[in-house]
């Protein structure tokens, strides 16, 4: 039996990487008013790989995600320490504006939410109010490639005046991914971005985050260890505020070093 209390646990595997590191965070606390749900984080994210978080209900892994984009700080009791840097940069130092961080983070949420426009305004609105496009004509442009790259053009060509909400769940999460990547984000979250799909919906969302991988970095929150084996290159394991073990997701998945780890995957909790 896992007990709940003020556990701590040391990091196993490795957090820690040599070289193509996109994100370093070191010492990340996290409290919702005195309760903290992260404790004392530090780990390293790759650049152009997908790192999925795993772990039980309540363990850290949408607050950790939350962390990147500083979508902590639109909770008021929230307080975020440490340091999280992206390409040389502290995201919580005073200087940052958390506005411009979020453009250039995409983020995809568990449930499809898109805007009450249509499919060509939901994605060309980022652009817009960031200034991307000098013209009807590159603003067209963008559309169109962010679309390409979702896997959605070719089943919405001749519906782009019609409302995004008028597409299929998995559609609708498709066109989500399309505008999170038509700002031209340096990393993309995703927060159970297929909990709410079908099977087949799941599946081609899963073959999209691999190839979306080509060209960006993506931290998946998955409740669903087959899809993190499935899509992710690194994953990590939180339980209890704490991450327990982090490495590549073969070996996560074949053979882990923590014992709370192996008793995840093998469901003797969770």
């Amino acid at each position: 039996m896992i007990r709940d209390g003020e556990d701590s646990f040391k990091t196993v595997g490795t957090p820690t990487l040599q070289k193509n590191v996109k994100i370093s965070c070191r010492n990340v606390n996290v409290f919702y008013g005195t309760k903290q749900a992260i404790k004392d984080l530090s780990v390293d994210i790759a650049d152009k790989e997908v790192t999925a978080f795993i772990g039980p209900s309540g363990c850290g892994k949408s607050t950790f995600l939350r962390c990147f984009n500083r979508m902590n700080d639109t909770i008021k009791c929230c307080t975020v320490t440490g340091e999280i840097i992206i390409d040389n940069e502290n995201v919580y130092d005073k200087k940052v504006d958390p506005v411009l961080l979020r453009a250039r983070i995409g983020m995809v949420f568990q449930k499809p939410n898109p805007f009450p426009k249509s499919i060509y305004q939901n994605v060309a609105y980022g652009p817009s109010i960031h200034g991307l496009a000098k013209n009807r004509a590159e603003l067209d442009d963008i559309v169109i490639e962010s679309l390409e790259k979702a896997g959605l053009f070719e089943e919405v060509k001749d519906q782009l005046n019609h409302p995004g909400t008028s597409l299929s769940g998995g559609q609708q999460q498709r066109l989500c991914i399309a505008r999170a990547i038509s700002v031209q984000p340096e990393l993309i979250l995703m927060d159970e971005p297929c909990s709410a799909l079908d099977p087949i919906a799941t599946g081609k969302i899963e073959e999209l985050i691999d190839e979306l991988r080509q060209n960006y970095t993506i931290i998946i929150v998955t409740h669903s260890m087959q899809q993190a084996a499935r899509v992710s290159q690194r994953t990590a394991f939180f339980h209890l505020g704490s991450l327990i073990e982090v490495g590549n997701t073969n070996k996560i998945f074949i053979n882990p070093e923590h014992k709370l780890t192996q008793d995840y995957i093998t469901g003797r909790y969770g």
